[in-house]
């Protein structure tokens, strides 16, 4: 019992020194997506959808209505991880370091995050939402 709880607390400060980190890094993090939206070389199509996204979350009306709690952002923190990968895998990792005013290893955890985003809601919620998604693209 006493072993768990250790491990327990170490994981937790680990989480918070890693989201302490990311935290810092979070003007970079900015920089680098105003960069990439401005940036030519980047597809249009990428740029796009991400900004269709960013309008999707901002907006009242949802999927997943948001006040329905973590359940109503389910939906938005998965199409924001979506887009997001998509457009840093599309603009390749030369792109990402010319734009990235931080430090390159976080850099590439956060790229390493993004792509991992999706994998952490379960396998019905995922499914779910991309149902979802896909019934509201037929609709349009």
């Amino acid at each position: 019992m006493r072993l768990r709880g250790l491990v327990r607390g170490y994981t937790r400060r680990h989480a918070q020194r890693v989201a302490t980190g990311l935290l810092r890094e979070l003007p970079s993090f900015l920089t680098l997506l105003l960069g990439l939206l401005r940036d030519r070389r980047v597809p249009p199509a990428e740029k796009a959808l991400f900004v269709l996204v960013i309008a999707y979350v901002l907006m009242p009306a949802d999927l997943v209505p948001d006040f329905l709690g973590v359940l109503g952002f389910i939906d938005d923190f998965y199409l924001l991880g979506l887009a997001l990968a998509r457009l840093l895998g599309r603009a390749g990792p030369d792109l990402l370091l010319e734009h990235w005013a931080g430090d390159p290893k976080a850099l590439g955890f956060l790229v390493e995050g993004v792509e991992q985003l999706g994998d952490a809601l379960p396998g019905r919620i995922r499914r779910t939402v991309r149902r979802l998604a896909g019934a509201a693209r037929r609709r349009k």
